[in-house]
């Protein structure tokens, strides 16, 4: 049924989601957010696997990787991170403005690091599939995403839709996609409300997501499934910075590179829990904060460390900020508002060009 008065299978007063790294074990109760639930993800592939890398002397990091060619055919692989719906999607499947210029993906979230016998950083992306913020997500941000959504995908906390007994889903950003002045298109909320444009609160849930397998994303990276890995020449930081941070800089080295990473901060969003209590950033070094599996110091150390190993070749360092922005007067409007400095999505392709040479 269009509006349903069930509701997800969870607990919030009695949610827990714990972790026992000397046991390698999580458990998980209550939750329905799929970070949580589904247990591979961020529970796995980041808080458990982060102490086993701090262990065995590799890293696990809240990463996307990306394969940047450019028109001499030239091809390096970055690495960056960002804190959860900061972009990271969108960069990784990123349709370049740049004639000649090609990016392909290995992965949209985490990483999985380690030095090689020639000294060189390699990653992997440890997931089979994206589990990627719903709104804001269209033909327009990412035309990549889109078409690979279109079928074996799960979506969660979306809008729906009803019209002559067919069914779709709705989030904020596919207002070019459904035509929701129709009145014969009927449209329930996240939690089952019925939703038009003059409702005062959002068809899709903020942080609503979809779930989809990389393997039907048409500019996946032929290595993606490589169990040696990418190897790694830019580590990129950033985050949501509306003032003070420029669009891009370069570390001085592999010290600075690591101070870069452990002061970073961003705007709060609705994929993090600060995004309900603050409009101010919050600190979220190396987009870890919520996926640390063991003491931050140590944390530290062993990145620190990892410039020590012999006859290592390490990437160099970089932050961006897609994000800044201004207050602006419209011609003949009375208000300011604040509008982005930057174009952003395919147009950091200008970015990439400059971090690949």
């Amino acid at each position: 049924p269009l509006f349903r008065s069930d509701s997800w299978p969870c607990d919030p007063d009695n949610t827990v989601i714990a972790h026992f790294p000397d046991r390698n074990e999580i458990c998980s109760y209550g939750s329905g957010y799929g970070g949580n639930s589904l247990l591979g993800k961020k529970c796995l592939a980041l808080r458990i696997a982060s102490t086993l890398a701090y262990k065995e002397g590799w890293l696990a990091e809240h990463m996307l990787i990306l394969g940047v060619t450019n028109p001499q055919g030239e091809k390096k692989y970055f690495a960056a991170a960002f804190p959860s719906a900061c972009g990271k999607t969108n960069l990784a499947m990123m349709r370049p403005t740049l004639p000649g210029w090609t990016v392909e993906c290995v992965g949209d979230d985490i990483a999985w690091m380690r030095i090689d016998s020639s000294g060189v950083l390699r990653a992997i992306n440890p997931e089979s599939g994206f589990f990627g913020v719903a709104p804001g997500t269209s033909k327009w941000t990412n035309p990549y995403c889109m078409n690979s959504i279109r079928k074996n995908t799960i979506f969660t906390n979306v809008a729906s839709t009803s019209e002559n007994g067919k069914t779709g889903i709705f989030w904020e950003g596919l207002e070019d996609e459904v035509d929701i002045e129709n009145e014969n298109i009927r449209i329930a909320s996240w939690d089952g409300k019925r939703w038009d444009t003059t409702s005062d609160f959002v068809a899709a849930h903020k942080n609503s997501r979809f779930c989809t397998p990389a393997s039907q994303l048409e500019i996946i990276d032929p290595a993606w499934e490589d169990p040696e890995g990418v190897p790694i020449s830019a580590i990129l930081f950033g985050g949501r910075r509306p003032t003070t941070v420029p669009l891009v800089y370069e570390a001085l080295d592999w010290n600075h590179g690591v101070f870069v990473g452990a002061s970073m901060r961003s705007m709060a969003t609705a994929a993090s829990i600060e995004g309900t209590m603050t409009t101010r950033p919050v600190h979220d070094p190396f987009a870890m904060k919520p996926f640390f599996g063991y003491s931050f110091g140590n944390y530290l150390r062993h990145w620190l460390g990892m410039q020590d190993r012999p006859g290592v070749k390490l990437p160099k360092i970089f932050h961006v900020n897609w994000f800044r922005t201004e207050k602006r007067r419209a011609p003949h409007a009375e208000e300011m508002k604040e509008v982005f400095l930057w174009p952003g999505f395919g147009e950091n392709s200008r970015v990439l060009e400059w971090i690949f040479k």
